[in-house]
């Protein structure tokens, strides 16, 4: 069965940041942002809160040391440094969690920083060495060390499509700074074929092979409500239940 998450949570002081009131009802599953790339103290509690109003379940969205860009630089970080830096989010997250009766459900690294995990042994090892301290799944993308690294060190893989971003000719996501609106019927087109096919067609126009055990969307895409009610009534037969 499929499960959708969203990265949300990501409102900063009086900066908004996504409609997380209107996504919340629609997905299962919550990445929360940890305070490095977006949310405060006062968000994060509140996410936490609508999470668990509406029976959705929530996992830790640690970034990079980058408010400023959002995640979405990379930086060069060390091993030990990179885990401590996870560490200090998720544990964030987690007293927040436990303040509304709610367990961590999971990790999945953002932005950049997901991206170098898919391909630097390092830094996958990072996230495992975190991993092993919280015991809950890792979010990440079928065949990159995302799915090698945290299978050999014994965690939880879930394979992640995602609906909103799209994948170059290498299978690689293309992450932009910004995203941009993508059309919700596509978009879940997109979804049912990677549950059905296991493939999707990147922007050079071949089939690469992902994995969907759970269908992402960002909640700063501008028309996220709109592509995640298509995407869950396209997949609902596959839905597994909250």
């Amino acid at each position: 069965m499929v499960t959708i998450n969203c990265d949300m949570g990501e409102a900063f002081g009086l900066y908004k940041m996504g409609d997380d009131e209107a996504l919340m009802p629609l997905v299962d599953v919550a990445n929360v942002a940890c305070g490095f790339h977006g949310s405060d103290f006062n968000h994060m509690r509140k996410t936490v809160g609508l999470a668990s109003q509406h029976g959705v379940k929530v996992g830790a969205h640690p970034s990079l040391p980058d408010l400023q860009g959002f995640g979405r630089r990379e930086m060069k970080i060390g091993r030990e440094e990179l885990t401590n830096c996870l560490l200090y989010q998720i544990g964030a997250l987690k007293a927040f969690l436990d303040a509304e009766g709610m367990p961590l459900n999971h990790i999945k690294p953002h932005g950049a920083l997901y991206g170098m995990a898919a391909r630097m042994e390092e830094v996958a090892e990072a996230v495992a060495d975190a991993a092993d301290v919280y015991k809950v799944p890792l979010f990440g993308m079928k065949g990159t060390l995302h799915e090698t690294v945290y299978r050999r060190r014994g965690h939880a893989f879930v394979a992640e499509y995602y609906a909103d971003l799209d994948y170059n000719r290498e299978g690689g996501l293309i992450i932009t700074r910004e995203h941009e609106a993508k059309d919700p019927t596509d978009a879940a087109a997109r979804c049912v074929r990677a549950i059905n096919e296991g493939q999707t067609r990147s922007v050079a126009g071949n089939d690469i092979p992902v994995g969907a055990d759970s269908i992402c969307i960002h909640s700063d895409t501008p028309n996220a409500v709109a592509i995640t009610e298509a995407v869950r009534n396209a997949v609902a037969p596959y839905l597994a239940a909250r």
